[in-house]
């Protein structure tokens, strides 16, 4: 069993058919067989059950497929930083959360591009728990998450610290008028959303127990049904400053230690930052977007 033998294994395994997989790695079905099957002799053991429309693995099959794609990660990390001559180039993969995305990064990324134009940068979604999860799935060179972050095999540092509000129609005069009657609806993004937890803590310290919850896809959404009365929300101020302006929502503030939360830039423990992940990292810390208003501490 060498690197090939699994990387041709990985390729059947996860196109489900060995034509398909002969065409990915540019060679005949019949070699990608011999492969198969070579394998097979060498571990003593079937690794693919054969149907009419392709091929799925075996228990023992199932058991092999995580080694050969993390060997396929291995090598082509390897490959990466064999041509990084230390000109940021090529696919960078950032994750970050909506609230993120929305008040922090226009600034930076449009930073980033201009310095490195030869960079093919992507920027990815997702809750904080989503994101976690693909960094250390290696789908993602880095993200921005909501803290505390406590994993052993990633490194972070904080980029941003941001004032959480509550969020209501304009009609709530206050936090004590939150709650009463029927059980509070809070707004939330999906599973997963890192304000969701903190919002129901923020409620609890007020006798608020009996919350329904709602889930939304975008943070316009949200706004939008705060802002018709449905409910209630807690996001970073910046994110709905300009809606509090216009008159469509009210914003409640916080004491410090339940509206501070830092912003978390996460990478694996174990990867070497290539040329273009160390580039974003600089710029995220030498172009930071305008600083926001702040709870009084």
């Amino acid at each position: 069993m060498d690197a090939a033998d699994l990387r041709v294994f990985e390729a059947v395994a996860r196109l489900g058919a060995i034509s398909r997989a002969a065409v990915e790695l540019n060679t005949v079905q019949s070699n990608v067989t011999a492969r198969v099957r070579q394998l097979e002799q060498d571990l003593g053991t079937t690794l693919f059950e054969r149907h009419p429309r392709g091929v799925r693995l075996t228990a023992a099959g199932q058991r092999l497929l995580p080694f050969a794609a993390e060997m396929r990660d291995v090598l082509a990390r390897a490959r990466r930083a064999a041509m990084d001559d230390g000109t940021p180039r090529g696919p960078l993969a950032i994750g970050t959360l909506e609230t993120t995305a929305a008040i922090r990064l226009p600034r930076i990324v449009a930073a980033y591009a201009a310095a490195f134009p030869d960079v093919d940068l992507t920027l990815r979604t997702g809750t904080s728990a989503e994101l976690v999860a693909r960094v250390l799935g290696r789908e993602l060179d880095a993200a921005f998450v909501a803290g505390p972050i406590d994993h052993a095999d990633l490194l972070q540092q904080t980029v941003f610290r941001e004032e959480l509000v509550l969020v209501t129609a304009p009609s709530v005069e206050g936090l004590q008028a939150i709650g009463r009657g029927d059980a509070l609806k809070i707004l939330v993004l999906r599973v997963g959303c890192s304000y969701r937890q903190r919002l129901e803590q923020v409620l609890a310290r007020r006798g608020i127990v009996d919350v329904r919850v709602q889930e939304f896809g975008s943070l316009d959404a949200i706004t939008g049904c705060v802002a018709a009365g449905i409910g209630v929300t807690l996001l970073p101020r910046g994110v709905v400053a300009q809606a509090e302006t216009h008159g469509d929502v009210a914003l409640h503030a916080l004491p410090a230690e339940e509206a501070m939360v830092d912003t978390l830039l996460i990478r694996r423990r174990d990867g070497v930052p290539g040329s273009a992940l160390a580039a974003f990292m600089r710029t995220v810390q030498d172009r930071p977007a305008a600083p926001l208003r702040h709870a009084a501490e």
